[in-house]
């Protein structure tokens, strides 16, 4: 299995994932915020849906300004509209990524705000990054939806909630 095919296979893994936490992210709580600090519960089910479609970016340009092009979330009403952004985000991204050669990989993609450089790092590392975040951000949606009291779903087997109670020995 090449490099280009195990991201792949492991995009469509975390996609699987991820939907079924965006799923059942309750509309009527979108504003929730666990903490001042946190952002809230619809801009970060948002930015969790968008992050496959950044793959795309990554391999098409050499970098992203935040000063040129302020993130604008995109605008969703429900847990369906959360889940078809995510269905839309990893087609962009896995279509892009299946057109990849190793060669892409190499070349540096920079991430800045202004004269400001948060990183550049190789393409491929970028790539990696996306999938990280995703995993990053879809556990901290599971503490907001684990605080408002909905059952969390697995992620690499069955959560405490599929299981039942935790009984330590």
């Amino acid at each position: 299995m090449t490099q280009i095919q195990s991201m792949l296979k492991e995009m469509l893994h975390e996609a699987e994932t991820t939907r079924k936490f965006l799923s059942i992210v309750p509309a009527d709580k979108f504003d929730y915020k666990p903490h001042p600090k946190s952002m809230p519960l619809e801009h970060l089910a948002v930015h969790i849906a968008e992050i496959p479609a950044w793959i795309e970016m990554v391999l098409t340009t050499d970098g992203i300004d935040f000063a040129a092009t302020p993130y604008k979330p995109t605008p969703v009403s429900s847990a369906a509209d959360l889940v078809a952004l995510l269905d839309a985000s990893v087609k962009k991204g896995y279509d892009q990524l299946a057109k990849a050669t190793d060669a892409d990989f190499d070349r540096t993609w920079t991430i800045r705000q202004g004269d400001i450089v948060f990183s550049e790092h190789p393409v491929g590392d970028n790539i990696r990054h996306c999938f990280c975040q995703t995993v990053h951000h879809r556990a901290q949606l599971g503490v907001y939806l684990r605080l408002l009291d909905i059952p969390i779903p697995g992620s690499y087997g069955p959560s405490a909630d599929e299981m039942g109670e935790y009984k330590p020995e």
